[in-house]
Parts: structure tokens; C-alpha cells; sequence
């Protein structure tokens, strides 16, 4: 399954809306090009009250990477979540979800993990955005990236040694990857990620590669309809964690029969209300069973 394919099943190609009508404000606010019109409709929109919400830069290096940060307003100790982005970027979909985790009591850090490569918000074209700037991130700048933005968390008074993370269509995928590189992450959710494929010099491995080595066990989100993520492949991955460590052991799926792919991305027209409100639930109550709580 190549990453295009994953893809299509999200925004067919043709049917894809133009950059027209986009306008870039600030992180986390308004919606990525590719992804316009908006089913606005069902559009989830939760507020900042009581919250610290904002744009940060988390040093990496020499480098200031840019993240959505959400978090209970004059709370010390919180334990963090890292939510990781579709191909899209940070767009208001994601800084919801982080001032969701909030809400929760979660110290959430949404990083813009493709800023380096281009502007993820400004394509129009899903195609283009892959081949531009997708394909050219490096999973262990990922992974670089993630480290530095739990140990900033740290400096921010979290508790970084509450770990989660969690991660949507392709951030599904580095939400496995990281929850194997990461000694100290307790827990993962991953919704809809890919989960095999061929590897390559900046993408070597993929979740099936790394499931006996997880750190923290994963929680799978996933759709029985989703055409760019075949069933057959959570069967194999399923397998592979059997096989592994105790995280690995401790890991599951969810399969929601009636679900597409991005059945929780509540801005689009693949929004399954009912796959999507069960997943948050057990999205919390994972975190909360395995120690990010």
C-alpha cells in the first residue's frame, strides 16, 4: 500500500478542492487548502476557556519549531500528550483535538512537523503535497522533533513522565514508530495509520517493522471500510504484536465495521459520528489504564 493510496481514500484524486478561498492566519486556525470546503455542519468546535492556548516555538537545535500548545491554565504537573497531524498540518482540526486533551486534563502539543519541507496548509492539490513535502520528511527528524517537544514540555512544569501520544492518518503511522523509539512514552493511540509498506532512506520502517519493540502499548483506531488501509494489514500487524515484547502484547484494535478512512476528522464529509465519539472515549480511557492520567 503506498502512501498516495492511503490517501486517495481521503480526498480522491479530481476530487480535490483548489487553494482558492485559503487564507493562512496563525497556527492552529483555519483549515488547510487541500482539505476546502469544510462540511461545516459537523464541525466540533471546542473552546479555550480555562485553557492556556496558543502558538509556541520549542527550540530543536537551532531550529524553532512551531506547535499548537493546549493546556489547563495555571496547572503544574499535567501529564502530556503529543498529537501528531495528518498530511495537513496543524489546522484548526488538530488544535481542537489538542484543546480537547485539555479539557482532560492534558498538557497537549500539536508540533508542525512538516515546517521544514514547506507548507503543508497552502496546497491544494493532495498529490502535490505528498510529492513536495510529505515524502521528503524524515522519520527521524519525526522522531527529533517529538523528543523535543516532550522535554519542552518538561521545562513548561508537565509531566513528561506521563507520556502519550496520538495521531491521526499519518501521524497514525509516527504515533506507532514513536511509541518504539521512545522509552518514555506510556501509551499510544493511533487512528488509522499505515501500517506496512516498502521502506526507504527516509522512511526505513514502518509500524508491522517495529510492533515487537513498542515501549508503551498502542491503541488502533481503525475502519473496516477504509480502502487506503486493508484489514489484511491490521491482521499481520495484530500478529506481530502478539509476537513481541509485553507493551507489544499489551497493544490492541478497534475495527469500526460502518467507518472510512478520517472517520474522526469531523470537518469532513468521512465523519462517522458514532466510530468517532466511541474513539475519543477509549482514546481517554487507554491513556488513563496505561498511566497518562
Amino acid at each position: 500500500m503506498t502512501l498516495q493510496a492511503e490517501f486517495d481514500a481521503l480526498v480522491p484524486p479530481g476530487n480535490g478542492p483548489t487553494r482558492r478561498g485559503f487564507v493562512r492566519q496563525a497556527l492552529g486556525t483555519g483549515f488547510a487548502a487541500a482539505v476546502l470546503p469544510v462540511a461545516a455542519q459537523t464541525t466540533i468546535k471546542t473552546g479555550s476557556a480555562g485553557l492556556l492556548a496558543d502558538e509556541v516555538q520549542i527550540p530543536v537545535g537551532d531550529f524553532r519549531l512551531p506547535a499548537y500548545r493546549a493546556a489547563p491554565a495555571g496547572r503544574r504537573g499535567a501529564p502530556v500528550v503529543l498529537v501528531v497531524s495528518e498530511i495537513f498540518g496543524v489546522h484548526e482540526y488538530i488544535a481542537d483535538v489538542a484543546r480537547r486533551l485539555a479539557h482532560a486534563g492534558y498538557f497537549a502539543v500539536a508540533p508542525e512537523l512538516f515546517v521544514r519541507q514547506g507548507d503543508a496548509q497552502s496546497y491544494g492539490e493532495v498529490g502535490k503535497l505528498i510529492a513536495e513535502v510529505v515524502s521528503k520528511v524524515p522519520d527521524e527528524q519525526v522522531m527529533r522533533d517529538l523528543d523535543a517537544c516532550a522535554a519542552w514540555a518538561r521545562g513548561q512544569g508537565a509531566d513528561a513522565g506521563r507520556l502519550g501520544v496520538t495521531g491521526f492518518c499519518w501521524g497514525g503511522r509516527i504515533t506507532w514508530l514513536y511509541a518504539a523509539h521512545n522509552p518514555g512514552v506510556k501509551a499510544g493511540v493511533a487512528w488509522y495509520g499505515r501500517l506496512v509498506g516498502q521502506g526507504n532512506p527516509l522512511q526505513p520502517r514502518h509500524p508491522l517493522d517495529v510492533a515487537g519493540a513498542l515501549h508503551g502499548p498502542v491503541l488502533g483506531l481503525y475502519g473496516e471500510k477504509d480502502t487506503g488501509i486493508p484489514l489484511e494489514g491490521v491482521e499481520r500487524m495484530k500478529a506481530a504484536l502478539a509476537a513481541g515484547g509485553a507493551a507489544a502484547r499489551q497493544s490492541e484494535f478497534v475495527v469500526y465495521p460502518n467507518a472510512p478512512h478520517a472517520f474522526h476528522a469531523d470537518y469532513r464529509p468521512t465523519y462517522v459520528k458514532e466510530a468517532a465519539e466511541d474513539g475519543w472515549q477509549r482514546c481517554l480511557a487507554w491513556f488513563r489504564r496505561h498511566g497518562v492520567h
